[in-house]
């Protein structure tokens, strides 16, 4: 079994965890989390220390790669980003929970995560460093762009399209045939009957867009996640 790390000690990074200890193929040695202290434990694993330290963590744990628990799109790639720079030949490994449904020439990329009990149906693509949550479904044809991710509970028809760095709330449905375009947010338990453009935050039952948004918006709730993206806003 492969020896890898989790880059993120947060619940999403425990999801994850466990998605890859039933899966079986690989060997979590432990979490990397830029905001925890060394030696902290989550699910059982100790916090290895930060990315910073992946250099001397591969060679001490013969690390194969890992995978990023970054649930907000933008700092994931912002991330991705710093570990590929850091450590250029480390492998982001794609996570699959065993209990999906994945359909006919699915394509999946790499560093992506699908969690326990999402459907993939058939032709779907999900493009690199995307997240599909617990109980979501892509329909046929569907199309995720790299680093976009669809939140627990949301159902998307047939030949749907999500842009790059787009985010799907929690409950969502979406029409069959529907489009949403980059850096887009659809609100919690919307209904998306028409296609949404990109850079705006949409929400309602129909859903209809409220505002503009920023790139590297912050839509995610939670201390830490808060704290990486004022980190990586500094750093620009």
């Amino acid at each position: 079994m492969q020896n890898i790390v989790i880059l993120g000690a947060s619940g999403h990074g425990s999801v994850i965890l466990d998605s890859i200890e039933k899966f079986g193929r690989y060997k979590v040695i432990g979490f990397l989390d830029s905001f925890k202290k060394r030696g902290a434990m989550q699910n059982g694993y100790q916090v290895l220390g930060s990315e910073l330290d992946l250099p001397y963590l591969i060679d001490k744990f013969q690390i194969h790669g890992g995978v990023v628990a970054i649930g907000d799109n933008w700092t994931r790639k912002r991330v991705v980003e710093r570990i590929t720079k850091l450590v250029p030949s480390f492998n982001l490994i794609k996570v699959v929970h065993p209990s999906a449904v994945i359909g006919k020439d699915v394509r999946i990329g790499k560093g992506s995560v699908i969690l326990p009990g999402v459907v993939i149906n058939t032709n779907a693509i999900v493009g690199d460093f995307c997240i599909i949550n617990t109980n979501s479904s892509l329909g046929h044809d569907g199309r995720m762009e790299n680093y976009s991710s669809l939140a627990s509970g949301v159902c998307t028809g047939g030949n749907f399209s999500l842009g790059e760095f787009s985010a799907v709330s929690l409950g969502v449905t979406v029409l069959e045939n529907t489009s949403i375009g980059e850096h887009t947010v659809i609100g919690a338990g919307s209904l998306v009957l028409k296609d949404i453009g990109s850079f705006v935050m949409a929400y309602g039952s129909p859903a209809r867009v409220v505002r503009p948004r920023l790139v590297g918006e912050s839509y995610l709730t939670g201390g830490k996640q808060d704290k990486l993206i004022k980190v990586f806003r500094d750093e620009i």
